[in-house]
């Protein structure tokens, strides 16, 4: 297994993500996604695996008028923003080579041990 989490540092549902691997002694990579944010291979890898931008957006994101915008961009467009603004991702992202997962998803992340 090649785990990569892709999270916010203050995000509860990354910390047990995180918590999960390590207590099973899975090792993962974690990526700051506000920081690093992600390439955009990475996203539509993530967003094939998800089923689209819609499972991907955090509907709760603080940044409403962003949120906003996104919502009627038109699908090829909306891939750049959510590369721009990685703050409108909902995490964590976990990636287990083409397989993905959007928020804390534990019985997904038992079926691929």
């Amino acid at each position: 297994m090649n785990i990569q989490i892709f999270g916010k540092s203050k995000c509860f549902d990354t910390k047990k993500a995180e918590r999960y691997f390590k207590e099973r002694g899975i090792k993962y990579q974690l990526i700051d996604i506000i920081q690093k944010g992600m390439s955009k291979g990475e996203l539509n890898s993530v967003k094939q695996a998800v089923g689209g931008y819609e499972n991907l957006i955090d509907p709760n994101c603080k940044d409403k008028q962003l949120l906003g915008l996104v919502k009627y961009l038109r699908e090829e467009d909306k891939g750049e923003k959510i590369i721009e603004n990685p703050k409108l991702i909902k995490t964590p992202v976990v990636r287990n080579g083409n397989k993905a997962t959007v928020g804390y998803e534990a019985d997904v992340w038992k079926s691929w041990e």
